[in-house]
């Protein structure tokens, strides 16, 4: 029997204190069963990608996240919409991930997409684009539940904690379609955990 837990590695696409996005993961964070194991990396503390720092071995920090990739079970990103396109510390994170070319970390990774905005379109451009980048360099994409979260300011409480029920049905939804993509690509893992995962919360 497998006892470790599963591991997921989560994302946010916005630096900002007070994120939404980080909001998003903390309620996956909170909403995961006991067996789920949600940690976060900070994007922000990632160089540019510069292909001369990539020449001399990557930097410590670079190492650390793939590294964080690496030994995760899936990734779970949220992303905010900038300009109808993906924040370019999200971006930069990927180019890092994608690297080598044809050996990403990535690759053979389920990854699921969420998001939140302030406006209407629920991330739906930037998760668009996400989700092709991922596919492109050999991710899984989990499809489905798609999280889009609109008008975010009216969802969550004054301490960013998010508040809107349907949202967090959604996001434990998605949670656990993350856990049968994982099934379904690691057939060798144990099937107890996940048949025996409690989703009454």
């Amino acid at each position: 029997m497998d006892n470790k837990p599963f591991r997921i590695l989560a994302l946010a696409g916005s630096l900002r204190q007070g994120s939404y996005n980080q909001g998003l993961l903390r309620a996956a964070r909170e909403l995961a069963p006991n067996w789920v194991e949600v940690s976060f990396f900070d994007l922000g503390t990632l160089p540019f990608f510069n292909e001369d720092l990539e020449a001399t071995d990557d930097p410590t920090v670079v190492h650390q996240f793939k590294d964080a990739i690496a030994h995760a079970d899936a990734v779970l990103i949220a992303t905010p919409e900038y300009n109808g396109m993906v924040p370019g510390v999200l971006g930069n994170a990927i180019d890092w991930a994608s690297r080598p070319t044809g050996q990403s970390v990535l690759r053979n990774k389920p990854v699921a997409v969420m998001g939140a905005v302030l406006g209407k379109s629920g991330s739906i451009h930037a998760q668009t684009a996400l989700r092709g980048a991922l596919k492109r360099i050999g991710a899984v994409i989990v499809p489905d539940p798609q999280v889009l979260v609109p008008h975010a300011s009216r969802l969550f409480d004054e301490h960013v904690n998010l508040r809107d029920e349907k949202t967090r049905e959604d996001i434990r939804r998605l949670i656990e379609a993350i856990a049968h993509w994982c099934q379904r690509i690691k057939p060798d893992r144990s099937d107890s955990a996940l048949s025996g995962a409690d989703w009454s919360r």
